[in-house]
């Protein structure tokens, strides 16, 4: 057994490094393969091996994943294969004497991809790379992120022919446990369990969660694992390759995951970094346990959904004539209803009035959404609400949004407002959105109500909104008020609520302007 293998029967898992190729490609200009720096930027793949050995890595790599004859002659570096390898290794080493810690050094061999191989057998390919790494020194070898099993058996095989150095197998792996040609990681493990290889398992990828999904289907039958994932998918920017940013602690966690799953080998590969080794590092030594399953169940529907239909308690009120009664609220300044919710339920357990209606953003003033308020308040409490709404603050697609949202919650007592100034807010210099003003927003609910949206493209299904209308009997130019007030009933407004009166002589003197009631 060797002493990569007999570390790798202890308890603790092995560390190993993260990114390479990227790491260098951002740092060295003009390279035409990362390889290329083992013989142009010495200094800078050191110092990259020097960061991962001083984050807790207790294996690195070689920079050689792409270092076969047919890659490097794509990049005319073919007549460099030797010197390129072989100065990798020397790197390697020399970043193990300088940190004066006993790391081991894999030897990383990728896969040959899709290049022409120009008559050459891929087997030799893959052997005469392997001959060069374990003449110079590496400890074992890293046969890594290959999707297609049939090339990784033969990368493995080749391996053999020249040296008895273990090997560890890493398969590329999607969100759903299989590689680019199909293979499920539950499969593959089939085939590489009797290959005597010192671990297998999977690397690169679509992040983290898809190495853990092929760790699940892999583990058992005393598989020893390995999982280095990249950071997430790669897109590109101008010409800079970039990665989504994942934090140190989600590496951590991770590396707990991986742990309780039977890693034996962690790290991590593209777009990793030392903050990231750093992290599976602390939690290896902690001995952290996972936070909670990484596998995503869909919850038990335990009511099914039954979209809101009929009348509204105040649409039904207001039918027969009863007097309804509303508790004016205003959402929260900040994230917690909680108050909102106790009042709520104070007017709920007086029995002295049926409906809250909410502000939306009353003095332009940024509150929890009335909607939402609404929402949490018919939740926990039964409370029927009348949010206010207003399109100051939103777009027409954003208003639709807002709609749906709240019907499909059972919310369906919506009084359209046109909602105060911005200047009347804390946002100087902010401007109002105003798609549509308040008859807009009416005409807009009445299309959802008949099953289109405000282009006149029909949705899933009608809603079943009672909507209503703002109104002040106080205003100062009456005549305009009132001619809003017919084109806002016009346009289907069910119900209308005024601003605070202090004396009904106004109201009933708006009601003889309008001619009586609609």
């Amino acid at each position: 057994m060797s002493r990569f293998e007999e570390r790798l029967a202890q308890p603790t898992p092995i560390v190993a490094d993260g990114g390479m190729g990227a790491l260098l490609s951002s740092a060295v200009a003009g390279l035409r393969c990362p390889e290329e720096a083992n013989l142009r930027a010495t200094e800078s793949v050191l110092e990259v091996h020097l960061g991962y050995i001083r984050a807790g890595a207790e294996l690195i790599e070689t920079n050689t994943f792409g270092a076969n004859r047919a890659k490097l002659a794509r990049q005319f570096l073919a007549d460099e294969l030797e010197a390129i390898n072989a100065a990798a290794v020397r790197i390697a080493r020399e970043a193990r004497e300088v940190a004066g810690r006993d790391v081991f050094i894999a030897g990383s061999v990728g896969p040959l991809g899709d290049y022409e191989l120009a008559g050459h057998d891929p087997v030799h390919l893959y052997a005469e790379q392997a001959q060069i790494l374990e003449g110079r020194g590496v400890d074992l070898f890293m046969v890594e992120t290959f999707y297609d099993l049939d090339e990784l058996e033969t990368a493995i095989g080749a391996v053999r022919s020249v040296s008895s150095l273990p090997v560890v197998a890493l398969l590329t792996f999607d969100a759903g446990g299989e590689t680019l040609a199909g293979v499920k990681a539950e499969d593959a493990a089939a085939r590489l369990q009797p290959l005597g290889l010192a671990a297998y398992g999977a690397n690169h990828g679509a992040g983290p969660a898809a190495a853990l999904t092929a760790l699940a289907q892999m583990a058992g039958d005393g598989a020893v694992l390995a999982a280095l994932p990249n950071v997430g998918l790669a897109s590109m920017s101008g010409q800079r390759i970039v990665f989504p940013h994942a934090t140190p602690a989600y590496f951590a966690e991770f590396a707990a995951q991986a742990r309780a799953l039977g890693a034996r080998v962690i790290g991590g590969c593209c777009g990793t970094t030392p903050a990231q080794v750093a992290a599976i590092r602390d939690a290896v030594d902690a001995d952290r346990r996972p936070a909670g399953s990484f596998l995503l169940q869909e919850r038990e529907q335990v009511v099914p959904f039954e979209p809101a239909t009929g009348e509204t308690q105040l649409s039904r009120l207001l039918r027969e004539g009863e007097f309804a009664l509303s508790v004016q609220v205003d959402p929260p300044l900040g994230a917690n209803p909680e108050a909102l919710i106790e009042t709520a339920r104070a007017v709920r357990e007086s029995g002295r009035a049926q409906f809250l209606d909410v502000n939306d953003n009353p003095r332009a003033r940024a509150r929890m959404s009335g909607i939402m308020a609404s929402v949490a308040i018919e939740r926990f409490t039964g409370v029927e609400t009348i949010p206010h709404l207003t399109p100051r603050d939103t777009t027409i697609a954003g208003l639709e949004s807002l709609l749906l949202g709240a019907h499909a919650e059972g919310v369906r007592n919506i009084l359209a407002v046109t909602g105060d100034p911005p200047e009347a807010g804390d946002y100087p210099g902010t401007h109002a959105v105003y798609d549509v003003d308040s008859i807009g927003l009416v005409e807009l609910i009445a299309k959802l109500n008949a099953g289109e949206d405000w282009h006149g493209r029909a949705i899933d299904a009608p809603t079943t909104f009672f909507p209503g209308a703002a109104v002040n009997p106080t205003a100062d130019d009456l005549g305009l008020e009132a001619d809003r007030f017919h084109r806002k009933v016009a346009a289907g407004a069910r119900f209308a609520m005024t601003q605070i009166l202090f004396d009904l002589e106004a109201l009933e003197a708006f009601r003889e302007r309008i001619g009586g009631w609609p």
